[in-house]
């Protein structure tokens, strides 16, 4: 018995098919690394104590990869550098 021939279209069909699959997969694997990668990485530790201005009280703290944010009892928000420790900027909030 002979193979019957094949259309190309459908041997076009079937190696773009393959072609896909390969990318996708290759493209799960270089996401799959990049999450680990960087949820691995450590941010700058918090220093032991924070010295807020004068008459200031710390009402709720919150942070990012390389700031953290105090909010203070007189609605304010005060946003110091991680690395540095200094004040970025000060937001009042009406």
């Amino acid at each position: 018995m002979d193979d019957p021939i094949e259309p190309a279209n459908l041997r076009f069909l079937r190696r773009l098919v393959t072609v896909l699959t390969v990318v996708m997969i290759a493209g799960v694997i270089v996401v799959i690394g990049l999450l680990v990668t960087r949820l691995n990485r450590k941010a700058p530790a918090l220093p032991d104590q924070i010295t807020l201005p004068a008459g200031k009280t710390a009402h709720a703290f919150t942070q990012g990869a390389d700031w953290y944010a105090i909010v203070t009892s007189d609605n304010e928000i005060l946003i110091y550098d991680r690395l540095t420790g200094g004040l970025r900027q000060t937001l009042q909030i009406d």
